[in-house]
């Protein structure tokens, strides 16, 4: 039973620490530095889209490249800079959920850069009401 205990105490402590980690500049593309990850709008009327900018900094020593911004669905749509953003210099993807249901919503929009593997997953959230 204390080894039970044991085990579970420890296993709480390291999902704790996980998730206090702070993700917001974490990505897959180290170089794309962004202001956030994930934008929580709250609470939002029906029928009046939301838009929301994730902003990211070039730190590298070569331009970033967006290759394509996909949504995980229909009802949000991102508008990413379709030049190079060049070193030392910010781009921004917009991303606007249309809002046309009611109900609470996360949505996602998947950012492949030229060069890498891993996309940078960008998060939305909210209600609509």
């Amino acid at each position: 039973m204390k080894k039970l205990l044991s085990l579970a105490l420890i296993l709480m402590v390291g999902i704790t620490f996980c998730m206090a980690q702070d993700t917001t500049k974490q990505t897959a593309v180290k170089e794309a530095k962004f202001n956030e990850l994930k934008h929580h709008f709250g609470d939002i009327p029906q029928g009046k889209p939301a838009t929301t900018k994730f902003t990211f900094d070039n730190t590298g020593n070569k331009p970033l490249i967006i290759e394509t911004a996909v949504a995980s669905c229909g009802c949000t749509t991102p508008t990413y800079p379709k030049q190079p953003v060049l070193p030392g210099k910010s781009g921004t993807i917009a991303v606007t959920f249309n809002a046309e249901a009611n109900g609470a919503f996360k949505k996602m929009v998947t950012v492949k850069f030229a060069g890498y593997n891993r996309p940078v997953l960008l998060v939305i959230d909210g209600t609509v009401k």
